[in-house]
């Protein structure tokens, strides 16, 4: 039998943070003990004491720090708490607490490390159209960076195996969910993913501001990730790139020079050599940027065997 927490980041949510906890199913096939953990990230309004009269098991505040880290403080609770899986939902209530065992699942079943839900944006009505072709677009390029089918690599309804929880380490401090999924792929965790209900939200978001800004940021976060977990992909790709238009200035000087113009067209040369120096500093740089990763997955193993020392090994299988 399994002990599953669920972990519930909040800030300002005291509308709808109690009906958000009363919807989580307290029996689970195959789960001994279901404990809910609002991890309240400097709240100026009542949401502390509405998940606790909510029903919450165990609610943590601290101050506000932005969703990343709340998530990471949240996520290493949990762990300390003895989960056996963790189901990270958002206090807005714009998921269904009640498809929480079908999210559970496939860990239950051994066949994946992390599920994701995916709230099937393409066929949302409600969600904003900057919001709606923005978790597209996200989607799609982890998808080709990591090159595995993550439907809705945004979404915020997602379950962790207490080895996949002990094994991500949250850097950021935008949001964790890019920066996870990078993570994960690189440790060789096992993704799944199925179809959920996502509600209309009312109000405002609390992560996205502004569209342009969270955009913006979120390009950030997953290009700084992307570049830490694959340095000499992401430089060969540019050194490769500038030496390819310094290839350009050159043939274009061969062919003023081939015409008989090329005295007129030296700077191009220069501009090649620029480019081309450039191009191969980057691949050297990511050369060496990818024997450095080898200290940094030495590094992360480390860590894990501290944070499972730390945390202990969870309650798996108790009666």
């Amino acid at each position: 039998m399994f002990r599953l927490i669920i972990i519930i980041p909040a800030y300002n949510e005291e509308k709808t943070i109690a009906a958000v906890i009363r919807e989580i199913p307290r029996q689970i096939a195959n789960v001994s003990e279901v404990l809910v953990l609002v991890s309240d990230d400097g709240s100026t309004d009542g949401t502390a004491k509405r998940a606790q009269a909510g029903g919450a098991d165990f609610v943590i505040s601290h101050p506000n720090l932005g969703l990343a880290f709340n998530f990471k403080t949240a996520l290493e609770e949990a762990l300390k708490l003895g989960a056996d899986i963790i189901v990270n939902i958002d206090a807005d209530n714009q998921y269904n607490g009640r498809e929480i065992p079908r999210l559970i699942a496939p860990i239950l079943g051994a066949d994946a490390d992390i599920v994701l839900g995916d709230r099937q944006v393409a066929k949302l009505s409600h969600m904003p159209f900057g919001n709606k072709y923005g978790n597209m677009l996200g989607s799609w390029f982890i998808r080709k960076l990591l090159g595995m089918n993550i439907i809705d690599a945004s979404t915020g309804f997602r379950a962790f195996s207490r080895e996949a929880a002990l094994r991500l380490s949250v850097m950021t401090r935008h949001t964790y969910t890019h920066e996870t999924l990078i993570q994960a792929a690189d440790q060789g965790l096992r993704m799944a993913q199925i179809p959920i209900e996502f509600r209309k939200r009312e109000g405002r978001s609390r992560l996205i501001a502004n569209l342009r800004s969270h955009i913006v940021k979120t390009g950030l976060t997953i290009l700084r990730t992307f570049t830490v977990y694959k340095p000499l992909r992401v430089m060969l790709s540019f050194g490769l790139t500038l030496f390819l238009i310094g290839s350009f200035f050159i043939i274009r000087f061969f062919y003023f020079w081939w015409n008989g113009g090329g005295a007129g067209h030296i700077q191009s040369l220069i501009i090649a050599a620029v480019f081309m120096l450039i191009g191969f500093q980057t691949i050297v740089l990511g050369l060496v940027a990818s024997a450095i990763g080898w200290s940094r997955k030495m590094l992360e193993e480390v860590l894990y065997r501290i944070k499972k020392k730390e945390f202990g090994s969870g309650i798996r299988n108790y009666e």
